[in-house]
């Protein structure tokens, strides 16, 4: 997932010691050096069997890498032991998010990477700093998240555009948002202050160290590209290949991304529409139709919605209004195969049935049939006020949420106030701004796809363009990201890349 689709409801809505490397604090001050946090890369941990010939385990980071003999942190960490004899090393990967757990991710490692990449590899997943199994942060509770994600504010028309929101709904706004960071900080404390990405690349070398590599080998996904960006940055000498699949833009802020990425998923709906129009049962219209008719359609069937909020065979309580409604369609749009899914449920929420929107909905934040959740959309939101200073002033969100609807009509201003949680975060938890160069990293692999719904292509070409030995490998398809979709040419580059260090020529188009 990718670390911007948040929000988009209708709402708002780590030689085993150190090598002398400091490296800039949240709060301004360095890490701790060398000696302090020896102990930790020479730390041994103990492997126990948990399934399916994996191994599971727990390392220890500090919870401050500037007061390494304070308050520590569990690292929870998962591996499936390489079938061949003359392995590689590890290979870490990581899902995105940011809230995605690389402890469930590595469970798929057959449809993750390439066989040949799989029996050569190590293959090490671990949940991040407030994800999962590793000190999760923690915000709302499941009732106050469902009430969060399908909230509705007052807009002129009442149909829940996000255009349109009047005084008294920017109010609502407000206090909604404010809610969820005051929640934040009463549940998770003096956690939420510690868990930008910069510190996820931190607590991954000291995983490169316990592992026993002397160099990292790292597969990351959407936000995963944030942690692998940081980490060529902070131990560009410790690199051995680094493939960032589907890139986030360096220095950017949550808002900004968000208007941004309003166009990736405009993107994403064309080329859905497109699809749809092209089959005999596509509830949008006839084989044949304009594209602009179908997301027409779309348009006015998520204004019914908030009017009259659609039925659901679920019978959790919960009104498949227009916020939910226009999940289960964001949803969609970061995979392809999820197509003809949406399909059927749009076709049964014109028929007045929404339990399909909202199933596909649930899936994006990990909402659970029991009614729970994992930690994700706490994470999520977390990590990206953490990341990134915001504005504070409710003006600029209004300002970008009419910026982002002229991207995408449908989903942009949704996305836009969906950053607003960052207009309250503590300051004190938010890092200090960093160019991210990697400068001295051996080359970096950057997969960008041109049409990619969560992670624009430009964003590829930004990240690797910033970093000094950046290689931009594109895909020329649909969907979120770009190694094992199905393409050959750029499967094949990744693998030469991971298993003999061998990168293809900058702008390689596949």
């Amino acid at each position: 997932m990718s670390r911007t689709a948040w929000l988009s409801t209708g709402a708002a809505l780590a030689l085993l010691a150190v090598a002398g490397c400091t490296s800039v604090d949240r709060a301004g001050g360095d890490t701790a050096g060398e000696d302090a946090l020896r102990e930790f890369y020479q730390q041994e941990v103990t492997w126990q069997e948990c399934g399916e010939g994996f191994e599971c385990a727990t390392y220890q980071v500090p919870l401050d890498y500037a007061e390494p003999d304070g308050e520590r942190l569990d690292i929870a960490v998962r591996r499936l032991p390489a079938a061949a004899e003359d392995a590689v090393g590890s290979l870490v990967v990581n899902p995105g998010g940011p809230g995605g757990s690389g402890v469930d991710y590595v469970g798929a490692a057959d449809q993750i990477v390439s066989e040949e990449v799989r029996e050569r590899f190590d293959m090490v997943g671990f949940d991040p700093r407030g994800v999962g199994r590793s000190a999760p942060v923690e915000c709302l509770d499941e009732d106050g998240l469902d009430d969060f994600f399908g909230a509705e504010v007052d807009t002129e028309d009442g149909d829940a555009d996000m255009t349109e929101v009047t005084d008294s709904g920017l109010e609502e706004l407000e206090e909604l948002n404010q809610e969820f960071v005051e929640a934040c900080e009463r549940n998770s404390g003096e956690l939420m202050m510690h868990l930008e990405t910069a510190n996820v690349a931190r607590d991954m070398d000291v995983l490169r160290g316990v592992l026993g590599d002397d160099g990292l080998s790292y597969l990351g996904k959407s936000y995963g590209t944030a942690i692998g960006a940081h980490y060529a940055d902070q131990f560009p000498d410790r690199v051995r290949a680094l493939v960032l699949d589907g890139a986030v833009p360096p220095e950017t802020d949550p808002l900004e991304m968000s208007v941004q990425q309003a166009g990736g998923f405009e993107t994403a709906l064309r080329a859905f529409m497109a699809d749809c129009l092209g089959e005999e049962n596509c509830p949008l219209g006839e084989p044949g139709d304009d594209v602009d008719d179908g997301v027409a359609e779309l348009a006015d069937l998520l204004a019914d919605a908030a009017r009259d909020p659609l039925d659901s065979t679920l019978d959790d309580g919960r009104e498949v209004n227009r916020a939910r409604a226009e999940l289960g369609v964001t949803a969609a749009m970061y995979q392809e195969d999820l197509w003809p899914r949406l399909r059927t449920a749009l076709a049964d929420a014109f028929d007045g049935d929404g339990t399909g929107l909202l199933e596909l909905g649930d899936r994006l934040y990990d909402r659970r049939p029991d009614g729970n959740y994992e930690n994700m959309s706490a994470a999520l939101i977390s990590v990206n006020c953490s990341d990134y200073a915001s504005p504070r002033d409710i003006e600029s969100y209004e300002e970008a949420s009419a910026e982002a609807a002229e991207e995408s009509p449908l989903f942009g201003a949704s996305f836009a106030w969906g950053a607003l949680p960052c207009a309250y975060w503590p300051e004190e938890a938010v890092a200090e701004p960093a160019e991210l160069t990697g400068e001295g990293a051996d080359p970096v692999l950057v997969v960008g796809t041109t049409r990619d719904s969560a992670t624009p292509y430009e964003w590829s070409e930004e990240l690797a363009a910033r970093l000094d030995s950046g290689v931009l490998l594109t895909r020329d398809g649909d969907g979120h990201t770009g190694y094992q979709r199905g393409n050959e040419c750029v499967d094949a580059a990744v693998d030469a890349y991971l298993l003999e260090t061998e990168v293809v020529e900058d702008g390689t188009v596949c």
